[in-house]
């Protein structure tokens, strides 16, 4: 039987509706008997309650947003499994949009997370974006925003991040500690957060506990462009020794630079990235990193969006602590 109704239900059992209703939702006063008859009868017409009904009723639609710059990356990837699951636990779905990088295509799936009336955002915000009112909008209307990932720099809002300074000074470290010389470190879009803290702490740990050692910083958008910027510095007399990949975007290029000009590692040219694992493990020898999961990242951001649904309004900004995988690149 397609699409059965609360009145369906209540005319084949000869109850009323409102007793079906109040029947299905455990009110004391329905009996034993009257409930377990709605229930295997609802469930032996494949009953669903009107989700639209229930939100209005609740004002709480069980549905939260996920905005992410493109679902076509391992980190996000692994981010949003993280969150499904734990969604999936507590009896929420997931809406899902990409904003493509795109400032305006952001504020079009705001305008879309709104008219869903989520329960909650998740939100990883472009390189360009300037304008935050879409996301004050949300608070206007209760809807708590959870930034991760690339953050506003802005204070007092909720954020979740990556240890990013303990990232690169961790990759930092352990170049140093390998005795290298001249080394090409490629970070990413010079707007964002992410890259000024990981390029911060990189470069000052160098000053601070090796300022002989060659470093050339160079800035990628995107992996194509990283292989471009690796062919470049890697066709000459004088290469590098080590090449460092702020994220796996710009990983991907680099290593198909190199895979392009026959240059192996870590014979010619040692390799170190900050990773979420995936493509490091793609390779033989695995390219050592310093983890940044996103698995790690999306299970504590689904936490502390439960704290606030639950009522925690304090402002926080907490991070997943950075770890060095090691494997055969350096």
């Amino acid at each position: 039987m397609n699409n059965p109704t609360l009145k369906k239900i209540a005319e084949m059992l000869g109850v009323s509706v409102s007793t079906v209703s109040r029947a299905l939702k455990n009110h004391p006063d329905i009996s034993e008997t009257t409930r377990l008859k709605v229930a295997e009868l609802a469930q032996m017409l494949d009953y669903e309650p009107n989700a639209n009904a229930v939100h209005l009723r609740t004002k709480n639609s069980r549905l939260f947003g996920l905005l992410v710059p493109s679902i076509f990356n391992f980190f996000y990837e692994s981010f949003i499994s993280a969150i499904e699951e734990e969604a999936r636990k507590k009896g929420y779905s997931i809406m899902i949009l990409q904003s493509g990088n795109d400032p305006a295509m952001e504020l079009e799936n705001l305008k879309l997370f709104r008219q869903n009336r989520i329960t909650g955002l998740f939100a990883c915000i472009s390189p360009l974006t300037e304008d935050l009112s879409g996301f004050d909008k949300m608070k206007e209307i209760d809807i708590p925003v959870i930034f991760f990932d690339k953050v506003p720099d802005k204070e007092g809002i909720h954020k979740i991040c990556l240890a990013d300074e303990q990232a690169a000074t961790i990759a930092a470290e352990t170049i140093i500690k390998k005795k290298k010389s001249k080394v090409l470190a490629l970070f990413g879009d010079t707007h964002m957060s992410i890259t000024q803290k990981r390029l911060t702490a990189f470069s000052s740990y160098f000053a601070a506990h090796a300022p002989a050692i060659q470093l050339t910083i160079a800035h990628t958008l995107s992996s194509a462009e990283a292989r471009s910027v690796t062919l470049e510095h890697v066709s000459g007399n004088t290469i590098p020794d080590t090449i460092f990949c702020m994220s796996d975007e710009i990983l991907t290029g680099t290593t198909k630079a190199l895979q392009e000009k026959n240059i192996s590692y870590p014979d010619r040219i040692s390799l170190i990235a900050i990773s979420n694992g995936f493509i490091p493990k793609l390779f033989f020898p695995e390219i050592t990193y310093v983890e940044t999961s996103g698995d790690k990242l999306g299970k504590l951001a689904f936490t502390e969006m439960m704290a606030r649904i639950a009522g925690d309004e304090s402002k926080k900004e907490l991070s997943v602590e950075a770890v060095l995988v090691e494997g055969g690149s350096i």
